[in-house]
């Protein structure tokens, strides 16, 4: 709770020299505040006293501002001693001693300084709020009453006392504050909740009924007044009057939407379901209905339809009626799609919802995320492109529209629209869902390679393995190209043996270890994990470079009528290296690719 010195206005060089008893406390509200107390009642310093007492107060200030705040304490204690009647020096002591927690000396300095200075506001205000954070309620409330004598058009103050009283409970004196904030400010609806509140609490339930009426009564036109009376009413276990308020209303405005929403509750309440129904047509159907209001009725029907059975056309009909009405109603047209995905309707049918939806909000990401995993589903690669982009122009942050993107180039085999999607994602997006991040930059880094720019593709690897490190699909892939490519073979195996830790029956994953292990010459070992790879290999693709690496490995181990086994069998497999396995065959040795 310090109050730096830098902020209060400090004297000129000629007002040091003055002799005078204090100088003027630096926090008064403004400069035609009157002194306190007069130099006649106080003991006047001396000239050189008086000349002293300001050099110690401006060194003390300066020391603060410098953050020397024991030198600044020191010198507050100085001031004192030459002066027992500075009001400012006890002010400014005590945030010292709260940050020592010596709040009872704390206090005592404001008090001093509150006595000293009684016109000043700000040491009142400081005082009082003293006591409140040391829960001595009723000094502060002494405090600010003495303020509020002073200046009645203090709301701010009779704020403060109205929460300090509510801590009392002491409600007559609530009142009284209310009443005079009103003859401040005005009769409204707050200071009428506030009051009828505090009736309440009091019990006197007669007095909180005629603050409302008399709102009422104040405001004639105002009909929502009349239905929060209504509604008082009802709280108050008086249906028939609370009907009549309703009625009255509705008869004046009968589309009046509060006056709506509160005779339904009535005719629930009374167990008319069917009028309750009839009302809740009139609000959903009305134009004056505000969309919250609409949502909770309409999430009313959902679970009454639930109990009743279950049947969604009802419910769908409403919505598409609701809609009809407010077409633009975004919330309302979410709430429908969030109904269909639980109803577990068509896709097709949630996904049209979901267009409609976008159609009047497009920068409802989620939703479009979820027509673009539903599109994914139904393979409409075209489509997702499109979609994304429209997504981007909306939010061009969001790294999902990206991802999708990025995948639909790949099935529609445009490999550098991929790296050049990837590449704008990471431009722009945020990389909080490391995730993604990591799958987006793998990616890359294939596809990369696919255009021989093998570089770009190793960095593109590192970040991937930079967001998630036991990335198990960029380490397979980053161990073989380094492996392919002539790359440090270390690096590639510790890689590589990750993935099959990962993974001990991924086919695919011990065939680039066992390829690694060759390569490095360690022709036995690679055999081992071979043998595994074509014990787990299911994936017919894969297969005949499984099988011509299990080949040449063999090859090297000097067993040439299993090499030239697997080099048939991977021959046959539909190979694309036809012309290098056919040379291995014919002259049963193994023989570089490349």
């Amino acid at each position: 709770m310090r109050y730096a010195f830098k902020y209060i206005l400090i004297a000129s060089a000629a007002g040091l020299v003055v002799s005078t008893t204090a100088i003027p406390s630096f926090a008064e509200r403004d400069k035609q505040r009157k002194t306190a107390v007069s130099s006649t009642e106080m003991p006047v310093l001396s000239y050189e006293d008086s000349v002293k007492y300001n050099t110690l107060f401006l060194d003390a200030i300066l020391a603060e501002a410098a953050d020397k705040t024991d030198s600044a304490y020191t010198l507050l204690k100085q001031c004192i001693e030459l002066n027992p009647n500075a009001a400012e020096a006890y002010y400014f002591l005590a945030p010292f001693e709260s940050d020592k927690k010596n709040d009872s000396l704390a206090i005592a300095y404001l008090t001093k300084a509150v006595e000293l200075s009684p016109d000043n506001e700000d040491y009142q205000e400081r005082l009082a709020e003293y006591y409140i954070n040391a829960q001595q309620y009723s000094k502060a409330i002494n405090v600010y009453e003495a303020l509020v004598a002073r200046h009645g058009d203090r709301t701010d103050v009779l704020q403060l006392l109205l929460q300090l009283y509510n801590q009392q409970k002491d409600y007559d004196n609530m009142l009284r504050v209310l009443a005079r904030l009103e003859q401040n400010d005005g009769n409204s609806e707050g200071l009428t909740l506030s009051k009828v509140h505090v009736f309440e609490l009091k019990g006197d339930k007669k007095s909180a009924c005629k603050a409302l009426q008399d709102l009422c009564q104040s405001y004639p036109n105002d009909l929502g007044y009349q239905v929060m009376l209504g509604n008082w009413f009802m709280q108050n276990n008086e249906p028939k009057a609370a009907f009549e308020r309703y009625q009255n209303v509705l008869n004046e405005e009968p589309e009046n939407a509060m006056a709506l929403a509160s005779m339904y509750d009535y005719y629930t309440a009374n167990g008319d379901t069917l009028k309750a129904k009839d009302i809740m047509m009139r609000s959903l159907l009305s134009k004056n209905t505000d969309s919250e209001a609409k949502q909770s009725m309409l999430k009313q029907l959902i679970q009454t339809n639930e109990k009743a059975g279950g049947d969604s056309t009802i419910v769908l009909n409403m919505f598409d009626k609701v809609l009809e009405i407010s077409p633009k109603d975004a919330a309302v047209a979410e709430l429908k799609v969030a109904y269909m995905s639980l109803k577990k309707m068509p896709t097709a049918a949630i996904d049209s919802a979901i267009i409609d939806l976008l159609n009047v909000t497009p920068d409802r990401k989620g939703a479009r995320i979820q027509l673009l995993q539903d599109m994914w589903s139904a393979k409409n690669w075209a489509q997702i492109v499109e979609q994304c982009h429209t997504g981007l122009a909306f939010n061009p942050d969001e790294l999902a529209f990206y991802y999708f993107m990025s995948l639909a180039y790949i099935q529609l085999e445009k490999p550098d629209l991929v790296v050049e999607t990837i590449r704008k994602g990471m431009a722009h997006c945020d990389k909080a869902n490391k995730d993604m991040v990591a799958e987006l930059y793998a990616i890359m880094g294939d596809y990369l390679q696919k255009q021989h720019q093998t570089k770009e593709s190793y960095a593109a690897y590192d970040s991937c393995l930079a967001y998630k490190s036991d990335n198990i699909y960029a380490l397979n892939n980053y161990a073989y190209y380094l492996c392919e490519n002539g790359g440090n073979l270390q690096k590639a195996a510790q890689m590589s043996y990750k993935t099959v830790e990962a993974e001990p029956r991924n086919a695919s994953y011990l065939d680039t270890y066992a390829w690694i292990l060759f390569m490095q010459g360690h022709y036995t070992e690679a055999r081992i994990y071979a043998d595994q790879a074509l014990q787990n290999d299911t994936d017919s693709v894969a297969s005949s470079v499984i099988l011509e690496h299990a080949g040449d490995i063999y090859a090297q181990l000097k067993d040439m009528k299993k090499a030239v086994d697997y080099w048939q069998k991977a021959l046959k497999a539909g190979s694309g290296n036809e012309a290098i396995l056919m040379k291995k065959i014919r002259l049963k040795k193994y023989i570089k690719s490349r």
